[in-house]
C-alpha cells in the first residue's frame, strides 16, 4: 500500500513548513491527491489547534460564570462521550465580540495544550485514531507539519520537563497509531542549530520569539535548568535535538533524515523528490 501520510519533523527554523509545502507539490506533481495541513491549522484532521477541554462539572461551571452567552456556549459546545470540546478560535473569528474577550481568557486555560501530559496525551491519541480510521477509507495522501514529534516533545519536556521514557512513548504510541497508513518520517536537518535558530529570529516578527524563549525559558526543562533569553533557549533546543535523535532513531517507521542546511530550494526540492518518489516507488 502506498503511503497516506508524510509526516515532518525538525527544530524551529529548519524549514520544516517550506519542507511540507515542498513535498506537497512533489506529490501533486506525481499526480498523487494529497492535503497538506502546516502548524496552526484549525481545521487539522488529527491534533489540535485552539480547541479547550472540558469534563462536565468544568463546561457548567463556565455556562454559570456566563450566563449571557450560556446558549451560544451550550450551542457551540462538541460533546463526545463525557468529553466537552470548544473549538474558541473558530469561535472567536467568527462570532467577534459575542464571544467576549473575557470569557476567551477563561476558556484558554482549559485549551489542549494546557492540560495535564496524560490528559493531553489521552485526548490526542484518541483523535489521531480516529483520523487513522477515517484517512484509510479515503484516497488521499496527508502531509503533516510538526505535530508528530514536535508536539509530545514539547509537551512533555518543554513545558512539563517530564521523564524522558515517558515523552519517547507517547511518540512511540504515535507510530503504532498510524502504522496502517504506511507513513513517510522526513526529518529536516541541519549542521547548525544555532546559526539556524539565530536566522529565524531575525526573519521572524519579535513577538513569535519574544514568546518562543518565554515558553522555552519560563517552564518544564527550561526553568529546571535555570536557562535565561535567546543563549538559555539554545541550550534548551540543544537538549530537545538529542532526545528527538533518540527518538527517530528507535522509531520503526519509513523514515529519512534530509540535510536543508544550504537553503537552496530547487537543489532541496530535488533531493526531497528522490526521498519521496523512492518510497512510492517501493511501495507499490
Amino acid at each position: 500500500m502506498s503511503s497516506k501520510l508524510v509526516l515532518i519533523e525538525g527544530l524551529p527554523g529548519f524549514g520544516k513548513t517550506t519542507t511540507a509545502q515542498l513535498v506537497h507539490e512533489i506529490l501533486t506533481e506525481m499526480n498523487i491527491k494529497s492535503q497538506l495541513f502546516l502548524e496552526g491549522n484549525l481545521d487539522h484532521p488529527a491534533d489540535y489547534e485552539g480547541v479547550a477541554f472540558f469534563n462536565k462539572n468544568e463546561f457548567d461551571a463556565l455556562l454559570g460564570t456566563h450566563e449571557k452567552v450560556k446558549d451560544l456556549l451550550n450551542n457551540l459546545m462538541i460533546k463526545q462521550g463525557r468529553d466537552y470540546f470548544l473549538e474558541y478560535r473558530k469561535i472567536k473569528n467568527e462570532y467577534g465580540s459575542a464571544f467576549p474577550d473575557e470569557l476567551l481568557q477563561e476558556v484558554v486555560q482549559h485549551d489542549i495544550y494546557e492540560l495535564s501530559l496524560d490528559q493531553n496525551r489521552r485526548l490526542v491519541t484518541e483523535r489521531w485514531k480516529k483520523f487513522v480510521e477515517r484517512a484509510l477509507h479515503g484516497a488521499e495522501t496527508f502531509v503533516f507539519d510538526c505535530c508528530f514529534i514536535q508536539n509530545p516533545v514539547t509537551m512533555g519536556m518543554i513545558k512539563y520537563d517530564a521523564k524522558k521514557e515517558d515523552v519517547i512513548r507517547y511518540v512511540f504510541e504515535l507510530a503504532a497509531i498510524v502504522e496502517r497508513l504506511n507513513p513517510l518520517l522526513i526529518y529536516v536537518d541541519q549542521n547548525d542549530l544555532s546559526h539556524s535558530f539565530r536566522k529565524a529570529v531575525k526573519e521572524r516578527p519579535p513577538e513569535w520569539s519574544e514568546g518562543f524563549i518565554e515558553y522555552y525559558t519560563s517552564q518544564g526543562y527550561g526553568k529546571k535548568q535555570n536557562y535565561k533569553g535567546l543563549e538559555g533557549t539554545l541550550q534548551v533546543l540543544q537538549a530537545r535535538k538529542k532526545l528527538e535523535e533518540e527518538i527517530f532513531n528507535g522509531l520503526i517507521i519509513n523514515k529519512r533524515k534530509v540535510d536543508n542546511s544550504s537553503y537552496n530550494n530547487n537543489d532541496y526540492k530535488q533531493a526531497l523528490a528522490g526521498v519521496v518518489s523512492a518510497y512510492w516507488n517501493s511501495t507499490n
